[in-house]
């Protein structure tokens, strides 16, 4: 497995490349801004993009789908239902940030909890870790946790954007992260990598 990252837009949202070493299939995460950046880091890594997966609804980490697809080709878009109405409003809901995005085009296919996304070689678990959103979702990869907003380092995603859930993301992480093992590498939307270790003993926010 091969991970690039590509910090994008004024938010600096992680946008992922996951990609299968053998193939070169690849998975697009989050891209949230900057499709120029994305498709010539694809280009210049040799990868195949695959599939385009949005962690989460947020303007910030679906504003480039639309400008990618286009650099791409149309390869398909994938987001958890209960977050549809996010996807739907992420221009209106950039505006009110100052920002500007393109309307994002409606998922391909929705992904589901428990569904496991085959990447080439690679074989990437779909887990439903709502909170910060209704339909926000984890990546598991073998050794490697993708939590979207949902996890940060040493910090945990907001809980008061339209859809957020406080007890219901401590939960998520609870439930379905810090049962990972602790030396599982935590590739968060923002900000540096961290371990699901070092999270249940030092997060303030949801201790283990």
């Amino acid at each position: 497995m091969r991970i690039e990252t590509i910090p994008v837009g004024p938010l600096q949202v992680n946008c992922y490349l996951i990609a299968d070493a053998d193939s070169g299939r690849t998975l697009v995460v989050d891209p949230g801004e900057d499709a120029g950046r994305i498709a010539a880091e694809i280009r210049r890594a040799g990868f195949e993009p695959c599939a385009l997966l949005a962690t989460h609804g947020h303007f910030d980490h679906v504003g480039a789908v639309a400008p990618l697809r286009r650099l791409l080709g149309e390869i398909p878009f994938l987001a958890h239902r209960d977050d549809l109405f996010l996807i739907d409003s992420c221009r209106q809901a950039a505006a009110r940030w100052h920002l500007e995005v393109e309307d994002c085009p409606a998922p391909d296919s929705f992904i589901e909890d428990g569904q496991v996304l085959e990447v080439g070689s690679l074989r990437i678990e779909v887990r439903h870790t709502p909170g910060h959103s209704p339909g926000g979702v984890s990546l598991v990869a073998p050794g490697h946790l993708f939590p979207g907003d949902t996890l940060f380092h040493r910090s945990v995603g907001r809980t008061d954007f339209r859809g957020g859930d406080p007890e219901q993301l401590a939960r998520s992480i609870r439930e379905r992260l810090y049962s990972l093992a602790d030396a599982t590498v935590v590739h968060p939307g923002h900000g540096p990598t961290t371990t699901i270790g070092e999270e249940k003993l030092e997060n303030p926010f949801v201790r283990g």
